[in-house]
């Protein structure tokens, strides 16, 4: 069954919890060092967001629960409600995503597709949030959706700026995601052998070519 999009509203149970909240357990008591307040508080936003990424992959949106992950997390659901306010504050926290997309205006115009695939090769590789969001947004709707978002607001400007028809853009990104997506989902989610053997510098051969084309031809 397909998911929805995660409301403001949140869940009335887990929204009624943070009413009542008045401290933070987490916390050092009053005594405590002042300077292991911000690294206790660190750890446990961490933990949270690990914990959120995870059962949200796993059960998708709506399934999902505060409580759940507060027990993948080891804390009292309350910490989570006070830290994100409700279950849609912490899918927004926990799908907040930076490809920082190379500008292609200063790569050579035949080199930029290559420079784009070898970017996204290395931030599948080192950003977690990336790809924990990957396996959300194959298992349902609202991480589906957050993706869709960040190629629209991270990737066609940067498309645009070396496309020969720059309103093509949003079509030319579209065409570009299928082969950057496609292959980190065979590689990096479902693992598939061929894909995953590969190494970078063959992954950039066979993909660049045609990722370049989708960039720069004038028409099919």
């Amino acid at each position: 069954m397909v998911d929805h999009a995660p409301s403001a509203a949140g869940t009335a149970p887990e929204d009624a919890l943070a009413a009542a909240l008045s401290g933070d357990p987490g916390d050092p008591a009053p005594g405590d060092a002042a300077a292991a307040r911000p690294r206790r508080s660190a750890a446990t936003r961490a933990a949270i967001l690990t914990a959120a990424r995870d059962r949200f992959a796993a059960d998708g949106y709506e399934r999902a629960t505060i409580r759940a992950i507060a027990r993948d997390a080891g804390i009292d659901p309350s910490m989570v409600m006070r830290y994100y306010g409700n279950k849609a504050g912490l899918f927004a926290a926990a799908s907040e995503i930076e490809v920082h997309a190379p500008d292609l205006t200063h790569v050579p115009r035949d080199q930029a597709a290559a420079r784009l695939v070898r970017h996204f090769l290395e931030r599948w590789e080192c950003d977690e949030t990336l790809m924990a969001m990957m396996r959300v947004g194959v298992t349902n709707e609202a991480g589906a959706e957050r993706m869709r978002g960040v190629f629209a607001e991270q990737i066609e400007p940067v498309l645009a700026a070396v496309c020969p028809v720059p309103e093509e853009a949003p079509t030319r990104a579209a065409l570009v995601a299928s082969q950057i997506l496609g292959m980190a989902l065979c590689r990096y989610v479902l693992h598939v052998p061929p894909a995953v053997g590969l190494s970078h510098d063959e992954v950039v051969a066979w993909l660049a070519p045609t990722i370049q084309r989708y960039l720069t031809a004038e028409r099919p």
